[in-house]
């Protein structure tokens, strides 16, 4: 049974920093390419980060470069994204996404505010 279970999203102030967390089972998670994605209410589904099987290449909306970070532990079965300077436009549902030919998997999403 496939699933993507995230973790770490809450509320936080203008400034400060979380740190999201996509543990996965079910399929060999190290061929797969991880990504997260961002649903703002009213909004649609944008991607925010994407990452490579081993790690090596990374890409992100320009509207969080240099602020998230993308990471993976194939050992750990675990996506991370590291949110730092969150702003209110950061506000969302994170997605945690799976994606190689044939398959595509979401997680249930973990609810991000931030908000002073």
């Amino acid at each position: 049974q496939v699933q993507l279970v995230e973790s770490g999203g809450g509320l936080v102030q203008p400034g400060g920093s979380l740190r999201l967390s996509c543990a996965a089972s079910g399929f060999t998670f190290s061929v797969y390419v991880m990504s997260w994605y961002r649903q703002a209410p009213g909004k649609e589904r944008e991607l925010v980060a994407r990452i490579t099987t081993a790690g090596v290449g990374t890409n992100y909306a320009d509207s969080v470069k240099g602020r998230f970070t993308i990471s993976r532990d194939n050992a750990k079965k675990t996506v991370y994204l590291q949110m730092a300077r969150l702003k209110e436009d950061d506000t969302a549902v994170y997605y945690c996404n799976a994606r190689r030919v044939g398959n595509d998997y979401w997680g249930q999403g973990t609810q991000v505010s931030v908000s002073s």
